[in-house]
Parts: C-alpha cells; structure tokens; sequence
C-alpha cells in the first residue's frame, strides 16, 4: 500500500507548529511548556534537595527523576487512566536516560533534582514533548547542563518514512513509531526506541529527519530561553 497523503496536509519530513514557554510554573525551581501540534507538555524542576531514603544517596554526585503524567481526558485514544501506571514509570525512566548525559550534577552529592512533567492535551509524541519540556526547565533551574536535549519521533507508516507523527498515523496497523532524542549541538543520540519492524536503510533515514528536525526545535527552545533571562535582567 501507498500512503498518499498526511490527515492535516504537512508535507512527510514537516514538524507540527512548535511553541515553547520557560518560567511558566511560578513555585518551581525552573520549569516549562512546550507544544507540538495539539501535544502539550509542562515540566516543572524541583531541588537540588536532600534524597530520602539515605541508602540512596550517592556521595559524589546527586540524582536525577523525571516523573511522567498523561492527564485523565489529555487527548487521542481512550480515557487514560489516574494515577501512576507501568507505561508513565517506563516513560519516566526514558526521559531520565535521554536527559541525563547533559546534566552535571556532581555539584550536588547526596541530592535529587526531580522533574515532574504533566500532559493535560495529547495527540501522539507524548514522551518527545515532555523531553523537550524538561530540558528548558532544567536550564530554567539553573541545573548545570552541557547542552539542551530535543526530541521527536519518526516512523513509517505504510510505504512512506515520515517525521513527527500524529496519533492517528503512531495508531496506523502495521505503522512504526520511532521517538528520538538529540543533544543538540553535537547531535548525539541519548534516546533511540522502536516500535515495530523497519530495515536498517529505512531507521538510518528516519534518524535523518530527527536530526534535520533538531535544528528546528533547539530554535524554539532557545528563543523560549532568551526571552525568558531577557525578563528576568530587566
């Protein structure tokens, strides 16, 4: 079969509109919203602050938890349901791997930073999203960072390697969903899941739509940033 055409007109290697916000969560350390398409993501960053219980504690460097929420009526697809659940804590370990060759946190032994991120509006590209969040919310905190991290999915869905797929084509029967994470200037990848079968030629190209998509995203989480310290000098 032959995908023709995408349901809201992008092109194949075209990102949904992209809006970012930093400082949004006034009683947060740091934190931030970011959007893509109808997918909203706000992160919020906590600490450095004492990690309990102590057995976890390491003494040369502190800990970073990202904590991950899909709102009961957030979006596409069925009625997620409240409270923490398998898929949350596995995205939340994705989101503290993709972030943490980034952040230096050997400032602060026996800590924990922690991330919370919420998504009250979704429609595919949830844990991309929440990525890109929680890197603005960081730097927004003053966590020491080396650079940002961005991500975003590619996939295929039926003959057609596409970036940035909406619910109904992550949905698509036999469709692949590949979410991808980047640090943004050396373009290192702290983040590569897959779900379902694809050939290596295909993978390869799917990554070089993310990467040409990295550039785009940084854009707007650094204009978010600048405004944001921009503000606050004044």
């Amino acid at each position: 079969m032959t995908y023709e055409k995408r349901s809201d007109g992008r092109r194949f290697d075209e990102l949904r509109p992209i809006d970012a916000k930093v400082g949004v969560i006034p009683r947060a350390v740091g934190s931030a919203w970011f959007k893509i398409g109808k997918t909203e993501a706000y992160a919020a960053v906590y600490g450095p602050r004492e990690l309990y219980p102590k057995f976890l504690q390491d003494p040369l460097k502190g800990f970073l938890r990202c904590h991950y929420n899909m709102m009961p009526f957030s979006g596409s697809g069925e009625r997620v349901r409240p409270g923490s659940n398998r898929r949350a804590k596995e995205i939340s370990l994705v989101m503290e791997r993709a972030l943490r060759p980034v952040v230096d946190l050997s400032q602060f032994p026996n800590a924990v930073v922690d991330v919370f991120v919420e998504l009250p509006q979704t429609d595919a590209g949830t844990r991309c999203a929440g990525i890109c969040a929680a890197s603005m919310a960081l730097a927004d905190a003053g966590i020491p960072m080396r650079d940002l991290v961005c991500a975003v999915s590619a996939g295929k869905v039926e003959d057609k390697i596409i970036l940035d797929l909406m619910y109904d084509e992550d949905s698509a029967e036999e469709g692949v969903d590949i979410p991808i994470a980047m640090l943004a200037n050396s373009k290192e990848i702290s983040l590569l899941q897959m779900d379902g079968m694809i050939t290596k030629e295909e993978l390869m190209k799917a990554i070089g739509l993310a990467k040409k998509a990295v550039d785009e995203i940084y854009d707007v989480q650094k204009v978010a940033l600048k405004e944001r310290f921009d503000i606050a000098a004044h």
